[in-house]
């Protein structure tokens, strides 16, 4: 990937460049921009303090999060405010002189300390700065060349799922209707069972058991023939339900196909990768394999059905979910978050925890720690003690973000 380089001639243009490189416009953020001599290494925004007792320790935080980058050299701090420039001057001062004291005792330059407030703009660094600061439409620069639009939203936008007819939601709650009743005409277990054995558990030593969603009805019964065929209609398995419930055998393969070719997803697909997402072993398996690859996923099916049978889960597949180890493909992430999120939206809303957290995860593994706040809390408000959205929403609320956001 060929880094786009853009020059800015002096903090105005470089202020009007920021929205375009986060891909939203910040509001209520400190925004903190590390450098490797004048080039960008990317950036990092916060919530601003919310009081005075607050400034030190953000401040400490953010200069120690830019000392993980091994290549920063300096930083550029900017508040984006609702407050506005007063008698008093420029709004939240004291916490940019706070990073400004942080970064050098760290050793970290500091290029410029700037502020965006509801009315003007400026510099900490500028003598000549007005204590009204200086006009906004300063910073109205297009940039035809960049081949960035300049964003609308700011960091909260886009977390929203998206819109899901109403009629693909009755395709796909038909489906999660259907499906348990093919798995159990394929040998799943009996009526009575309220647990599901994991696919492909019959290729491993010992059965791996997960939750279920309740109990499943009972095959076809020794009645006669000539009884069956004028049963009702609706004890006949559609055909779909049993195909679906086939590719539920080949994990790894069902969650690399969905993948590859998300717009020939059906709502069988939809259901089937739903219905996974909602069982916590399943799910492991896929945020490591969408984070990873199929070789990958393989390996942890084999792991949980072992780690099932009372063996060690392998620390390096792990580490994964803590965000250590190798870093992913961001495009991969990208790709099984928009799968993610489809689903969310498509399935009913007591089975949504599960994907909302697998899209909680995937927006933290990319850095958009906001956005994973969201999907965990939403995922929160169905089923409040929901485990991996309540480690993401620690991660969010510890500011601890994967160890792969600070390597390029």
């Amino acid at each position: 990937m060929t880094p786009t380089i853009v020059k800015a001639a002096d903090a105005a243009q470089f202020l009007s460049f920021v929205p375009r490189m986060l891909g939203f416009r910040p509001s209520r953020s400190l925004v903190v921009i590390p450098f490797r001599g004048t080039r960008s290494l990317g950036a990092l925004r916060f919530d601003l303090p919310p009081d005075d007792d607050s400034v030190e320790r953000v401040a400490s935080t953010v200069v120690g999060m830019v000392c993980r980058l091994p290549d920063a050299e300096a930083i550029a701090a900017i508040a984006y405010t609702d407050a506005r420039f007063d008698d008093e001057g420029m709004p939240h001062r004291p916490l940019l002189d706070a990073v400004a004291f942080h970064a050098d005792a760290c050793g970290v330059r500091v290029s410029d300390l700037l502020c965006v407030a509801a009315d003007a703009w400026g510099s900490a660094l500028d003598p000549q700065a007005s204590r009204g600061g200086r006009p906004l439409q300063e910073l109205d620069h297009d940039h035809p060349g960049l081949g960035l639009p300049a964003p609308d939203g700011d960091q909260s936008s886009g977390a929203a799922l998206p819109h899901c007819p109403p009629e693909e939601r009755a395709r796909v709650s038909r489906a999660l209707c259907e499906l348990p009743r093919a798995l159990a005409l394929l040998g799943g277990p009996a009526a009575d069972a309220d647990t599901t054995a994991v696919p492909g558990a019959s290729s491993a030593s010992g059965t791996a058991q997960v939750e279920d969603l309740g109990p499943v009805p009972a095959p076809v019964g020794e009645e006669p023939a000539d009884a069956a065929s004028t049963g009702s209609e609706s004890n006949r398995v559609d055909p779909a339900a049993l195909a679906a419930a086939a590719r539920l055998d080949d994990l790894p393969g069902l969650f690399e196909d969905v993948l590859r070719a998300p717009e020939a997803i059906d709502a069988y697909d939809l259901a089937a990768i739903g219905w996974c997402l909602a069982r916590p072993s399943l799910r492991d398996i896929a945020l490591v394999q969408w984070s990873g690859n199929l070789h990958q996923g393989d390996e942890a099916l084999t792991a949980q059905l072992r780690w099932e049978s009372g063996e060690e889960y392998p620390p390096h597949l792990a580490m994964r979910m803590w965000g250590e180890g190798d870093p992913p493909s961001p495009a991969r992430l990208d790709e099984a978050l928009r799968l993610a999120r489809r689903v969310a939206a498509s399935v009913p809303r007591t089975l949504r925890p599960g994907p909302l957290a697998m899209c909680a995860w995937l927006a933290w593994a990319l850095g958009r720690s906001t956005h994973a706040a969201e999907y965990a809390q939403q995922a929160c408000d169905i089923e409040p003690d929901h485990g991996l959205s309540q480690i993401v929403l620690s991660f969010v609320h510890a500011g601890h973000l994967p160890d792969w956001a600070f390597r390029r």
